[in-house]
């Protein structure tokens, strides 16, 4: 999967409020500091130009220029709001996104820095992450379909979220309290809206639920299914092996993590990697690595069945 977004859940389900063009900027970002060639786990400065914004979201050169000019006047105040496990205790932060950004005007370039803060949210993913390819979001044009996508999609396996309060999805959308604080509106402008353009434009259908307690709605649950992909005829069907690596996107995150950081898969694969190459710098490197290359090329790694690997002693963190 090329252009993959990679966020630790507890990102994915942090508040915060960013325009259209702000996410895209921030999902953009992720993808480039995430490319195997540049990888390294602390912040670095980030190019991203006009017109690899234009391509990407297919929009006019000219629009691009003023898009991003516009997002990096406000996107050095935007912050968020995270829930960090620290000893096992829940501590509620809040940090910038960035440290530092500008526009080059000559260039049409963006350049930026992640504040540490996010760092470990993008890259030091041994625990709950999601991921999905930044093409599948490309063609949303709401600032609060590209955030429902990512707090629906983080429950791919089930395709069923938990109950998310009311308050909490507000908070997780951006909406901020002086908007749209009748139900109707927050539901035609918000829900309805996100729900819509999530179903004609990305890689799954969803629906959603509203949970009340007397007459008053309290919350909302939703549900999703992907899309069935059209069969083409003139391809054979190939027979796979439900135990080797093919057949990994029946995992979750959580153990595609546990496989690549195990004993016998890092003995049978470390050579893939050379030494020079910052996967090789940690462990949160390594699996990041790891887990983005089986999703993309799964053919690479079919030494041994997936289970022996799920099975096996977990190696020690470096």
């Amino acid at each position: 999967m090329k252009n993959l977004v990679v966020k630790d859940n507890a990102l994915i389900e942090a508040s915060y409020k960013l325009s259209l063009v702000e996410q895209r900027l921030i999902l953009m970002a992720i993808v480039e500091m995430r490319k195997p060639l540049d990888y390294q786990n602390k912040p670095r400065e980030i190019v991203i130009s006009a017109s690899d914004y234009a391509r990407h979201f297919d929009t006019h050169i000219n629009t691009a220029y003023q898009a991003l000019q516009d997002a990096t006047k406000d996107l050095m105040a935007r912050q968020f709001t995270f829930i960090d496990i620290v000893d096992g205790k829940k501590i509620k932060k809040t940090s910038r996104w960035v440290s530092e950004i500008g526009y080059g005007v000559n260039e049409a370039v963006v350049t930026m820095k992640f504040a540490p803060a996010i760092m470990p949210l993008i890259s030091e993913l041994e625990r709950r992450f999601t991921s999905y390819s930044l093409d599948r979001i490309a063609s949303l044009n709401s600032a609060y379909a590209v955030r429902l996508y990512e707090l629906l999609i983080q429950w791919r396996s089930t395709g069923l979220t938990p109950l998310i309060k009311l308050d909490d999805l507000r908070q997780k959308l951006g909406v901020e309290k002086n908007e749209y604080p009748r139900m109707t509106d927050f539901k035609k402008r918000v829900l309805d809206l996100g729900i819509e353009q999530i179903n004609e434009h990305t890689d799954i259908t969803a629906k959603y639920k509203q949970i009340k307690k007397g007459r008053e709605i309290v919350g909302f649950e939703f549900s999703f299914k992907e899309k069935s992909k059209p069969i083409d005829s003139t391809s054979k069907a190939v027979e796979r092996d439900p135990n080797t690596a093919d057949m990994f996107t029946q995992l979750t995150d959580k153990q595609l993590a546990r496989i690549v950081h195990s004993k016998k898969f890092i003995n049978d694969y470390n050579g893939l990697v050379s030494a020079q190459n910052p996967a090789n710098q940690s462990s949160g490197a390594w699996v990041a690595h790891m887990v983005e290359w089986l999703k993309k090329d799964p053919s690479n790694f079919a030494k041994r069945l997936m289970q022996e690997y799920l099975d096996d002693e977990q190696a020690q963190r470096f």
